[in-house]
C-alpha cells in the first residue's frame, strides 16, 4: 500500500464508533518523505472540522515553534495523531478506538521512515515511548528504538493552559534541531 492508497482507506473507515460523529477524518498532514514525525493523542474540534492536525490556537502555537527551529508543516515535517477521529467532547480516547487507528499509524511509520518522532503530550508519548513516561520529567530526553530517536515535549495545548511552561518546551525544540542536525540528511536542505 502506498501513502495515497493509506490516507484513502484511513478517510472512509468505520473501524470503531467514532466514524458516527466525526466531521472529517484527520489522516495528517506535511511532507511524506519527512524525516521527522510529529504525534499527537486524537482530534480536537478545530481539527474534526477542517480535516487538518493541530489547528485553531494550540495548530497556531506548534507552528511557532516549528518556524524557530527552520521546520515548516507542508515542507519538512509530517503532523499526524494516533486517533485519527475526534472523540466526543474531545475526551480521552477508548481502548478499542487506540486499536482501531493504531494500524494507520504503523503504516504511515512504515512509509514514511522518519529518523525522529516527536510526541506532542503525556498521552502520545505513553502510548508511543512507554506507558509510565512522564513528560513534565522526562522532556526533551531522547529514546532511541532501532535507529529511531523518540522525545517527547508538552502539548501545545497545554502549554496554552499554563504559559509559564512555555520556555520547557521551546528548550525541547531546540533539543530537536540539534537532533535533526545530527541524525538527519535532508530535512534542512
Amino acid at each position: 500500500m502506498d501513502f495515497e492508497q493509506l490516507k484513502q482507506t484511513c478517510l472512509v473507515c468505520e473501524k470503531c464508533d467514532l466514524c458516527c460523529t466525526r466531521t472529517h477524518v484527520v489522516f495528517g498532514t506535511g511532507n511524506p518523505n519527512a524525516e521527522v514525525l510529529f504525534i499527537g493523542e486524537a482530534p480536537g474540534r478545530n481539527e474534526d472540522e477542517q480535516g487538518l492536525p493541530f489547528v485553531g490556537r494550540s495548530g497556531q502555537l506548534l507552528d511557532q515553534y516549528l518556524k524557530a527551529i527552520h521546520l515548516d508543516r507542508e515542507k519538512n515535517v509530517f503532523i499526524t495523531n494516533i486517533v485519527k477521529c475526534r472523540p466526543p467532547e474531545n475526551r480521552d480516547p477508548l481502548p478499542n478506538e487506540w486499536d482501531a487507528c493504531i494500524p494507520y499509524l504503523r503504516e504511515q511509520f512504515r512509509l514514511i521512515k522518519p529518523k525522529i518522532v516527536v510526541c506532542l503530550g503525556r498521552i502520545a508519548a505513553q502510548r508511543i515511548i512507554r506507558p509510565d513516561y512522564s513528560v513534565m520529567k522526562e522532556h526533551g530526553q531522547w529514546v532511541e528504538k532501532n535507529g529511531v530517536y523518540f522525545t517527547a515535549t508538552l502539548h501545545p495545548a497545554a502549554l496554552l493552559r499554563s504559559p509559564g511552561n512555555k520556555p520547557l518546551s521551546f528548550a525541547d525544540y531546540v533539543a530537536i534541531r540539534e537532533k535533526i542536525e545530527a541524525v538527519c540528511t535532508h530535512t534542512y536542505d
